[in-house]
């Protein structure tokens, strides 16, 4: 399958079956990773490879995302990381102030997720299943023991990666038209919300698993009905950085 083909096909696959993956190919993988564009060449992440059944069963219990018997497929955690860079700064005898601002933090938590879709689409050129699993900051300090996280270090998502045992069908996009501007931001309009919502809806309630009545719309207030992870800000400022 061509690329193109590959990335527009793309789904979460929450179920794989229990071939290994090689280590040559997880090398590829973090590889893969690697080849992303990074500002200013900062190379501002970790990948922290999950190979330990408890911290395994551990981590699926805080995302509530289990996967499987809690072995199959490799559990790869992407984690925004300044701590190399404050360790050159400080062997420098150099400031780590600039270090801890939010702009900082989102250069690094930038770096990451390009990191991450980078594995992401070669795990699929090669016929691999991926899914991103943000529910790991669902507890950041009990992430920051399991992982021994220093300071300067944000665990952004775990991504799953291995060989799909079955593939959820591909969701309706937004149209182009919601996305793509031209010269200035143009607003989503209710004529452009009614078609999405009507495309969902057929979706959710047609799909193979886990259907339900609901939409895009329904999804979205469903999801901003309450603060979620509050408790991030006083993370980060634990973990050094300054707003």
């Amino acid at each position: 399958m061509e690329l193109f083909e590959t990335m527009i096909q793309h789904t979460s696959v929450r179920s794989f079956t229990d071939q290994k993956l090689s280590v040559n190919l997880q090398e590829q993988l973090v590889l893969a990773a690697q080849s992303a564009s990074s500002s200013n060449f900062l190379q501002a992440y970790s990948l922290i490879q999950i190979t330990d059944t408890v911290k395994r069963r551990a981590i699926e219990t805080i995302a509530k995302f289990p996967v499987d018997n809690g072995t199959n497929g490799q559990l790869y955690i992407f984690v925004a990381d300044l701590n190399k860079h404050a360790q050159v700064l400080q062997q420098q005898d150099l400031s780590i102030e600039h270090l801890r601002t939010l702009e900082s933090l989102v250069v690094a938590i930038v770096d990451t997720a390009l990191a991450a879709q980078s594995m992401a689409v070669y795990a699929e050129s090669i016929e691999l299943g991926v899914c991103y699993v943000g529910g790991i900051r669902n507890d950041l300090v009990k992430m920051k023991e399991l992982l021994d996280l220093p300071e300067f270090t944000y665990p952004v998502f775990g991504l799953f990666v291995g060989y799909p045992a079955e593939k959820n069908e591909v969701k309706p996009r937004l149209p182009i038209t919601a996305i793509l501007n031209t010269n200035t931001y143009h607003p989503f309009t209710p004529a452009m919300l009614a078609d999405y919502d009507k495309r969902t809806t057929a979706y959710y309630l047609e799909r193979n698993t886990n259907t339900q009545i609901t939409s895009w719309s329904e999804k979205v207030r469903q999801h901003f009905a309450q603060a979620r992870r509050s408790n991030t800000i006083d993370f980060l400022k634990k973990q050094g950085f300054v707003f």
